[in-house]
């Protein structure tokens, strides 16, 4: 028996209670930001020749896809077999665990065996109780932007859920902060660190003196937007402290630049063409915003780079496809996003492997509160077709820009609906990425 969200680490201890972990740890906790983190991390990892794992929630398109050893997905069998040796040993134990802690523990199991010498590994929701904080002596722990998100479930206020993602932080172990952080929460942080003695607690603004120095970084870096530049420093300061442990060389700049080109974060301010599936040639941008923090951070880049972009007025709207999860702070997240005179198409997400909970909003209600948030122009919702969202919104934005947003699990399909029109073409007809950002 699988359970659902159950908080705690006595089920996830007793599934690896016969895994040896012998790999160390980079845990990364916090709510927005983990995964571009984890991503740059592993990169760095990979350019630095440490053979290197990453797990990080929610899986994209199929469900193994969150599992990768040196920045490569695991094949499907190799997932398999082990999950099904962690569900068998879950019944025979009668541990009740969840489908999360059993996706964690299949992990884990994976880098044992595929002898890995760190593990990126992404906080699940929260920190104090995830099944990932089982593991007690990382390297280096961060702590990405914290704002709004799963109240349910890790407090009301800003200040409550710091004190859960703090919950990462062990005695003797550094920890890396977003600066961008409020104060306050900087200062709960603080507070946890000094009572289980963790330390020292290094800040993303504090680079070395010769990476500020050096041109190349700052270019290289510059050109991203300011949170994806935060997340790029907090991965390299923590590198440079789990490097020092492993007693491996220090990465020059020139190592951080190849790196930097070549980490790959799908679904995070990426640019592709969905002409095969549209018949608009124009890209589209993807973002899995969904929470307003992140609106905020895509809502201030959408403006300033893609609004900004577009010489006639006319063409400054955007079509937006939106779906969200059910519950979620609707107006919070729309606010920052749509705008006077642009379109809104929304949808819902199909069912999300492996998390059975995760429920969508109906698309009719989305558009509702779309419609109490700015004077849209051309609004239409689709219910569960996600094909029919983007022919539609494709139709409607002609030589408008069209963003997709609110939801992961909604880029998740449109990646999934890409790949299987790609894969019924012939290999030379096969779409390209217009690249990301």
């Amino acid at each position: 028996m699988v359970a659902m969200i159950q908080p705690g680490l006595e089920r996830i201890s007793l599934l690896l209670k016969h895994t040896p972990l012998p790999w160390k740890a980079i845990h990364v906790a916090g709510t927005n930001g983990k995964g571009s983190i984890c991503a740059a991390a592993s990169a760095m990892l990979l350019q630095s020749k440490v053979r290197c794992g990453r797990f990080t929630s929610p899986h994209l398109i199929d469900r193994w896809d969150c599992i990768t050893i040196d920045d490569v997905p695991i094949k499907q069998n190799l997932f398999r077999e082990v999950e099904d040796q962690v569900l068998k040993y879950n019944t025979t134990e009668g541990i009740k665990a969840s489908e999360f802690e059993v996706l964690t523990a299949t992990a884990f199991e994976i880098f044992t065996r595929e002898e890995i010498e760190v593990g990126v590994v992404e906080v699940g929701m929260g920190g104090r109780l995830d099944a990932t904080n089982v593991l007690q002596s990382p390297l280096v722990t961060i702590i990405s932007k914290i704002s709004l998100d799963h109240q349910a479930w890790l407090g009301n206020t800003t200040d409550e859920i710091a004190r859960e993602k703090a919950g990462i932080l062990k005695p003797g172990v550094p920890c890396v902060i977003d600066h961008t952080n409020e104060p306050t929460v900087k200062k709960v942080i603080e507070t946890v660190a000094k009572e289980v003695g963790a330390g020292p607690l290094l800040y993303g603004d504090k680079l070395p003196e010769e990476i500020e120095k050096f041109k190349g970084w700052r270019d290289n870096v510059g050109n991203l937007p300011l949170h994806q530049q935060v997340n790029t420093a907090c991965a390299y300061l923590a590198i440079c402290r789990a490097l020092e442990s492993l007693r491996r060389p220090a990465l020059d700049v020139h190592s951080i630049m190849s790196a930097l080109k070549q980490q790959n974060w799908p679904g995070r301010l990426q640019k592709l063409h969905l002409e095969p599936i549209t018949g608009c040639s124009e890209s589209v941008l993807l973002d899995g915003a969904h929470n307003a923090d992140s609106a905020r951070i895509l809502g201030g880049y959408v403006n300033k780079r893609v609004r900004a972009n577009r010489s006639n007025e006319k063409t400054t709207k955007i079509t937006w496809v939106l779906a969200m999860s059910d519950g979620k702070a609707v107006t919070e997240i729309l606010t920052p996003l749509i705008a006077d005179g642009d379109n809104v198409v929304t949808v819902e997400f199909g069912p999300v492997d492996g998390m059975p909970w995760v429920r969508p909003m109906s698309s009719a209600d989305l558009l509702k509160a779309a419609y109490g948030i700015a004077k849209i122009e051309q609004g239409n919702h689709y219910g569960d077709d996600v094909l029919a969202a983007l022919v539609s919104a494709a139709k409607i934005a002609k030589e408008s820009h069209m963003v997709v947003a609110g939801s992961l699990y909604l880029v998740s399909d449109i990646l999934r609906l890409r790949r299987n029109f790609s894969q019924q073409m012939s290999p030379e007809a096969k779409p390209t990425d217009a690249g990301q950002h």
